[in-house]
């Protein structure tokens, strides 16, 4: 056998293409969903709710409840949060300036408010979330049994204090993390005219 032979790589065998055509039809599957924003959170309502009727009708699960609705808070607090903080921006002496951040003072200029966390990888995150917290409801060594009034105890004091922070921070800088209610300006119209 000659060198070449012996070095040229070997054709990928049938799990590898599996693999790959897969991915590729995921991805696709994420592209053609991106712009259909109120259709991809409405199926994640729908898979959250089937989520706490099958935990419901099981009577167990807490613990995954509780994990789940933590994470999720986290996700939601990204989401509100800008990319470039400008709280941080107190603490840091070195500060590069790697794009658009709030602007502090009211004579700065306007800049469009960019999120930590992109709708959609907040909407993915989510829909990965409830589909791994389904799963575990499958394996009953994940079922410990906890005092489950205690658990939404907890979460109810830890969403209220986390989003009391959140709303006093968006307050401190003024900024709205959503695009209702916002002025939106128009440009000229065009009435189709050539100017001569």
């Amino acid at each position: 056998m000659s060198e070449t032979e012996d070095s040229a790589p070997a054709p990928p065998g049938f799990f590898t293409k599996l693999i790959r055509s897969l991915n590729q039809k995921h991805q696709q599957l994420l592209d053609q969903s991106t712009p259909h924003t109120t259709v991809r959170w409405v199926i994640w309502v729908l898979l959250l709710g089937l989520y706490f009727i099958r935990v419901y009708f099981l009577q167990g699960w807490y613990i995954v409840t509780y994990a789940l609705g933590i994470y999720l808070l986290n996700l939601f607090i990204a989401f509100l949060t800008p990319k470039m903080d400008p709280a941080m921006e107190q603490y840091e002496n070195d500060y590069d300036e790697d794009g658009p951040t709030l602007p502090t003072k009211s004579n700065e200029e306007f800049r469009p408010f960019m999120r930590r966390l992109p709708e959609f990888k907040f909407w993915y995150s989510a829909f990965k979330a409830v589909i791994v917290a389904m799963i575990c409801t499958f394996f009953e060594a994940l079922n410990v049994p906890v005092f489950w009034p205690i658990l939404v105890m907890y979460f109810i004091i830890l969403f209220t204090i986390t989003m009391k922070r959140q709303i006093k921070h968006m307050i401190k800088y003024r900024y709205i993390p959503f695009t209702t209610g916002k002025t939106r300006y128009k440009g000229k119209e065009d009435t189709g005219k050539v100017a001569q």
